[in-house]
């Protein structure tokens, strides 16, 4: 019988009167993921360069969101501890949980042992997610963090939730083990990440990037819950022109972390520092600086070449 196939198959072959025509034409490609990239071109590097400014942080990042361009940069894709600026991400997904900034949580005692904890909760109390997103933005209350992650899902489903967070919107150096941003083996975000983040966060949660820009905060006391008096931690916010937020860190693992963002004449621009202890605020300031002071347009073609 094998004997018989081969010659069958050889006879086939000899005598067809046209050959075997093999096409990808008709085969069709899995749908793209439906999210905003958030793609910076690296086009204004390659045609200008970038100038050797002071920057400490081992990891920088400068953005103008406008023109969609990377102006200046140093380690971006390097997986790093990203201290509090992790809350940018649990924000999102507690809004995404709660649908309503105006949903109640009760906080948990879990929540409140956290070390530090910041924002001062006392187990039992209820507050908003808008209430608790304005403590864990402007004091950096990490049991305000640990109270989003806790009192809406079960903790670890959150956590779940915010790496497919993550992956969803595009973030490709980034893995999330605790909602406040604590020192955690495997916990960890890139600076090109971050700013991606902060483009997201600007774009599609506008309440939450407007919590970020307020200076200070005062919560009321109810029948659940003392009064809060949130003071934000950025201080570009009352020293920098321009200054819209985001969102500061500080870990023994991560050091002195930024995220800032600035917006004059129209323009925005995205600044973000790792590992600068004693010099991240003044670091962004620099390359704010500089960002304004050039003037990119959009790269030609697609900008589909993120660094």
């Amino acid at each position: 019988m094998i004997v018989v196939a081969v010659a069958t198959t050889v006879y086939v072959a000899r005598n067809r009167a046209t050959p075997f025509d093999f096409s990808l034409q008709g085969s069709t490609a899995p749908a793209a993921r439906s999210f905003d990239h958030f793609d910076f071109s690296t086009y204004w590097l390659a045609t200008h360069g970038q100038p050797n400014l002071a920057v400490h942080g081992q990891a920088a990042y400068l953005v103008d969101l406008d023109a969609r361009q990377v102006l200046w940069e140093r380690d971006p894709e390097t997986s790093r501890a990203p201290a509090s600026l992790t809350k940018l991400i649990t924000a999102m997904v507690a809004v995404d949980d709660a649908g309503s900034l105006d949903r109640t949580v009760e906080v948990t005692r879990q929540a409140t042992q956290v070390v530090p904890s910041v924002m001062g909760l006392t187990a039992g109390e209820r507050l908003t997610v808008k209430e608790l997103v304005e403590g864990m933005f402007l004091d950096s209350g990490n049991d305000a963090a640990e109270a989003l992650a806790s009192g809406i899902v079960p903790r670890d489903r959150f956590i779940r939730q915010m790496n497919q967070k993550a992956k969803s919107i595009g973030l490709t150096a980034s893995h999330f083990v605790t909602p406040s941003g604590l020192d955690a083996t495997g916990h960890g975000m890139s600076a090109h990440d971050l700013a991606h983040t902060a483009a997201y966060l600007d774009a599609y949660y506008p309440q939450l990037a407007a919590i970020a820009s307020t200076r200070d905060i005062v919560i009321a006391a109810t029948s659940t819950h003392k009064a809060f008096y949130p003071h934000n931690l950025n201080r570009l916010l009352w020293t920098y022109p321009g200054a819209t937020g985001l969102k500061t860190g500080l870990t023994d693992n991560a050091g002195g972390c930024m995220l800032a963002t600035a917006m004059r004449g129209g323009r925005h621009l995205i600044a973000v520092v790792l590992n600068a202890t004693g010099y991240s605020t003044a670091d962004a300031a620099l390359l704010l600086d500089y960002g304004f002071r050039v003037r990119p347009t959009r790269g030609f073609g697609p900008l589909m070449g993120g660094s």
